[in-house]
């Protein structure tokens, strides 16, 4: 039997409209790919059987088509920690002003820190906002004592501690999938333990988790030096008790997501934990955070173009009762999200 050569292998991506022809890169994925992706997004460790059941397609159809997603990079899996579990970690999201001229170079660099976990250049070209785990007191002074102020580039900057992340974003599908299908990928968690500090075995399963976040059971056993088994237990552990959040990243683009902005939001105080939860639960929301600062809650919207973000705005923030301002930022470029530097953004 003879097998596929290049040339022939990408006139078949060609004509299925798979990503592998540069002409098609950037591009939008084709509906298929983009509901495979979405439940992806919403359930990252989702088996290609359970994909299959809920979106109606056969498991060998969502190989054929998840598969070059994950191997060209258009699909990154990832994890990404909670704070709370790890008392060292400083939650931080900065607001950089800079020369627009050296804002790519800035932003690059942060991009290349091991502790940026999103880089986004925002606004008319000369404002980063980046969100960082700073390991420590000395990290965090480090970099607002001693390196933004030594970076001429850099004009000011507005640091916010991030308080609370609320979870309900968590299996954002981007409005691609409905209710039920959404039901279908939910797996029931127990409830959060009461926080006791973790195992080595646990630190190693993060570590090889934020790497590759659907890494088999058996290379997690053989990252961690342990069984399959207890790879598997610990890893469900480690999720039902929210000490990580898996993801999968992908640029929203390419599943004609073409708006995308943060919103600054002042809410009274009593009205905080409400609002939160509220707007976390939008399909358009990507994340939701309370933090410290001016504005006390950061939005992060996903809109398919201006229209749908000005009705966001207009009809999902103008209809809640607690809100005092609203400061909206285009986000132009997303150079890191979810602590994986996008390919290309470089």
């Amino acid at each position: 039997m003879r097998t596929l050569g290049q040339k022939e292998r990408l006139e078949r991506r060609v004509e299925d409209g798979r990503p592998g022809n540069p002409a098609k890169a950037n591009q939008p994925l084709n509906e298929t790919d983009r509901r495979i992706t979405a439940a992806l997004l919403a359930s990252p460790r989702a088996s290609w059987r359970t994909v299959g059941q809920v979106l109606g397609i056969s498991e060998r159809t969502v190989v054929r088509r998840a598969a070059p997603l994950f191997h060209d990079r258009t699909l990154r899996a990832t994890a990404v920690r909670n704070p709370l579990w790890f008392p060292d970690l400083i939650p931080l999201a900065l607001r950089i002003k800079c020369r627009p001229s050296r804002i790519g170079a800035i932003a690059a660099t942060l991009a290349r820190r091991a502790d940026t976990v999103w880089v986004d250049v925002l606004g008319g070209g000369d404002e980063i906002c980046t969100i960082l785990f700073l390991d420590g007191p000395d990290a965090r002074n480090s970099l607002l004592l001693r390196d933004l102020p030594a970076t001429p580039a850099v004009q000011s900057w507005t640091s916010h501690l991030l308080l609370r992340v609320f979870p309900a974003a968590f299996d954002w599908s981007g409005g691609l999938l409905t209710e039920g299908e959404l039901a279908g990928l939910r797996t029931e968690h127990s409830t959060p333990a009461v926080r006791q500090g973790l195992q080595p075995v646990d630190h190693a399963l993060v570590a090889s988790l934020i790497e590759d976040g659907r890494a088999s059971y058996a290379d997690l056993a053989r990252r961690a030096d342990t069984t399959p088994l207890t790879a598997r237990r610990r890893m469900e552990a480690l999720v039902d008790n929210q000490v990580l959040r898996l993801a999968t990243e992908v640029d929203l683009a390419r599943l004609g997501i073409r708006t995308e902005a943060l919103l600054w939001i002042t809410v009274a105080p009593g009205g905080l934990e409400e609002t939160g939860r509220r707007l976390s639960r939008h399909p358009q929301v990507r994340f939701a955070s309370a933090t410290t600062g001016a504005a006390n809650l950061l939005v992060a919207v996903a809109a398919t173009d201006l229209d749908a973000l000005y009705r966001f705005v207009s009809e999902t923030i103008g209809a809640l009762p607690h809100i005092s301002t609203l400061e909206v930022t285009p986000i132009l470029s997303g150079v890191k999200r979810t602590g994986l530097v996008r390919p290309g953004s470089l």
